[in-house]
């Protein structure tokens, strides 16, 4: 199992989110792996001067660019589902059975995840 950080986590975890926060210790203690989309990143990420936080937490995420085909496969799932966020497209192409994506967005994510037929679970935060 992995878990899968969307942008709301990021936010959540800006905002010092206790839950999130205890999320992240628990997932560290178990040693569960986090990942998330360069997308994501490019998403929360304005000014490493100030967001130090942030920028600890990513050090020990694996972030994921969109790998050859992935575009094509964001493209048709989005179709799919008929949704139109890239992002949420490729964070949803990360996900495996038994995995957990962490999101504010959970209705997107969810039917894209349902349209792959993976087993995920969706945690809102």
């Amino acid at each position: 199992m992995k878990v899968i950080l969307d942008a709301g986590a990021f936010v959540a975890i800006e905002r010092r989110d206790r839950r999130i926060e205890a999320m992240l210790r628990v997932l560290h203690e178990q040693r569960v792996p986090l990942w998330t989309s360069a997308a994501v990143v490019a998403q929360v990420w304005r000014d490493g001067r100030k967001q130090a936080l942030l920028a600890r937490i990513l050090a020990g995420v694996g972030v994921r660019a969109l790998a050859p085909g992935d575009d094509t496969r964001v493209g048709e799932l989005l179709a799919v589902t008929r949704t139109n966020d890239v992002i949420d497209g490729h964070v949803a192409l990360l996900a495996d059975d038994t995995d957990r994506i962490v999101t504010g967005d959970p209705d997107d994510l969810a039917r894209l995840i349902e349209a792959r037929g993976v087993d995920a679970e969706v945690v809102t935060v």
